[in-house]
């Protein structure tokens, strides 16, 4: 694998913003992980999945409202993601190690699997973020360009017509080819992923056996099979978009930098701490909806920084980051409103395709 070397710390800014961040804790004397507010959130969300899985599969309902509630189904999926898996993944959602691997499986119960997750999303994202040729979350693909160093082909010149469908199929593509490519090849996008365990062999294998059956053979069973394959589909383009928007607007935007890996050394010439603050953009940092709702995702400055802090605690943090950036002169990068993070969105990949 090539090597990727940050440049050491010039000065005391993300000791003195670790220190900030570790006073806030101390003096209102409260955990960084989980709180009752997440508790209450996620219980929420899982009674509302469980509510719709379970009017699809055994109530005697219209065939157009269980596509419906199909859809529904794929945005709820997105929201425990958001909420629960991530957080949990990052060991952020509770203090005990033993909850934060159960409630990480969710991500097994949207198809995906929870080991590679970590593989992927925490050890290569969030180390090597917005660096083409080793983040996955920016593969270059004959489909897209999100870096400026990829290379430009024909069709990227109509990427930001398209790139919504594209977003809509992502997830399908993940559970069905992504994630049983890295699993045999054992890495992810030029990075060799850790070494899987027999228990962790097993979960693989079996959650997808039991997903398979909950969410196709069954609505099959019950819908048919063109109603049930049309359910699974319309669930996945929901969860697909909802997931892909939402990831972007915080590293594929206009305000961000991106670097490049040529041949098998790169030297990134900031810090690790200030290369996540250059890579990474939040949005809508003051909208309760948005942040409920995103479980935090949109202050992915502060999670980037903080990966294990919980995501109920960013706008907090926010202010804390926000006034250490200005003291130290670092910039720090952010949208107003999910719309105008939205809005640069789809700029860049228009930009990128026909520059």
């Amino acid at each position: 694998m090539a090597t990727i070397q940050f440049s050491q710390p010039k000065g005391e800014f993300f000791s003195t913003l670790r220190k900030s961040v570790q006073n806030y804790f101390d003096e209102n004397k409260i955990s960084s992980a989980g709180n009752a507010q997440l508790y209450t959130k996620a219980a929420i969300l899982i009674a509302i999945y469980i509510g719709l899985y379970g009017s699809i599969v055994a109530l005697p309902i219209p065939g157009y409202l269980a596509l419906i509630f199909a859809s529904l189904l794929g945005f709820v999926q997105a929201l425990v993601g958001f909420n629960i898996m991530h957080d949990a993944c990052h060991d952020a959602f509770s203090e005990k190690k033993s909850v934060n691997f159960w409630f990480g499986l969710s991500m097994n119960a949207l198809g995906s699997d929870a080991f590679m997750w970590r593989q992927k999303h925490n050890l290569v994202h969030h180390t090597y973020t917005n660096v083409d040729g080793v983040d996955d979350d920016i593969a270059k693909t004959p489909f897209l360009r999100m870096s400026p160093s990829q290379p430009r082909l024909k069709a990227h010149k109509f990427q930001h017509i398209y790139l919504t469908f594209l977003y809509s199929i992502s997830t399908i593509y993940w559970i069905v080819v992504k994630d049983v490519i890295h699993y045999f090849s054992a890495n992810t996008y030029n990075v060799e992923i850790g070494k899987m365990t027999t228990k962790e062999h097993f979960i693989f294998w079996i959650s997808r056996a039991l997903y398979l059956f909950m969410y196709i053979v069954l609505p099959c069973v019950i819908w048919g099979i063109g109603w049930g394959i049309l359910g699974f589909t319309l669930m996945h383009m929901m969860l697909g978009m909802t997931m892909s928007f939402v990831f972007q607007l915080a590293h594929v935007v206009e305000n961000v930098e991106f670097e490049h890996l040529e041949g098998e050394h790169l030297k990134v010439e900031n810090e690790w701490a200030v290369h996540q603050l250059a890579t990474t953009s939040d949005f809508a940092p003051d909208n309760k909806v948005v942040s409920w709702l995103l479980g935090g995702l949109n202050f992915q400055v502060e999670h980037h920084l903080f990966p294990r802090i919980s995501h109920v605690h960013y706008p907090e943090i926010q202010k804390i980051v926000k006034k250490t950036c200005e003291d130290f002169g670092v910039a720090y990068h952010h949208y107003e409103t999910t719309g105008e993070a939205l809005a640069s969105h789809f700029r860049h990949m228009k930009r990128l395709g026909q520059a």
